[in-house]
């Protein structure tokens, strides 16, 4: 039984970079997504439609790249949830939020959250997730104050569909340098925690 829990942070971290390589990353990819959107009155009914539709395909990329960030929260969660029992964590009920879960499997590791900045890269991945699926609440206020790069004021390349009032939550920006920062900190975490010979601490992503 040591044995395979020695291997969980391995088989964790493989798992983490197939779901990004193999799903994440050349979806985002085949997502259109235009620089400028144009804006003010159209030329032609034709010229309208496809200004619309620029709009549109940004809308949709960064409507992928939020879920996507769910997406990599959940499977983490749930592989510090797993880990957390394998070494010996009898009472679930203890860790009952994210924050809660993450300090422990780092103790249990020896694991020093703040080299670089992966404690705060994991904290930042799991707020955006819950602004994701929750909109707006006190994550997003602790988002905003947290990561206040992910919005922007002044975006020439988005354009918010959601009528009504104008909701911080529905302005959240993910990009594709984001995804990238998200991955290899769930990556990097498993490394760190990977007792095996030639574990991967610092794994090859890079931003672009």
């Amino acid at each position: 039984m040591a044995a395979q829990n020695e291997q969980l942070p391995r088989v964790f971290q493989a798992n983490l970079d197939r779901l990004f390589v193999r799903v994440i990353q050349p979806t985002m990819d085949a997502l259109a997504l235009h620089r400028v959107l144009e804006h003010g009155e159209a030329g032609s009914m034709d010229e309208f439609l496809d200004r619309a539709a620029t709009q549109v395909d940004n809308y949709t990329a960064n409507e992928a790249a939020k879920s996507f960030v769910l997406t990599l929260a959940a499977v983490f969660e749930r592989q510090l949830s797993i880990w957390a029992k394998a070494k010996g964590l009898t009472d679930a009920a203890k860790l009952r939020v994210f924050q809660e879960q993450l300090l422990f499997c780092a103790g249990v590791a020896s694991i020093d959250l703040a080299i670089d900045d992966l404690g705060a890269e994991l904290t930042e991945m799991f707020t955006v997730a819950n602004v994701v699926r929750h909109g707006e609440g006190p994550s997003c206020e602790r988002l905003r104050i947290m990561a206040p790069t992910l919005w922007s004021d002044t975006a020439v390349d988005y354009v918010d569909l959601v009528p009504g009032p104008r909701l911080a939550s529905e302005h959240l920006r993910i990009r594709k340098n984001d995804l990238i920062r998200y991955i290899r900190a769930t990556t990097r975490f498993w490394g760190r925690a990977d007792p095996l010979p030639m574990a991967v601490t610092d794994p090859p992503y890079w931003l672009a």
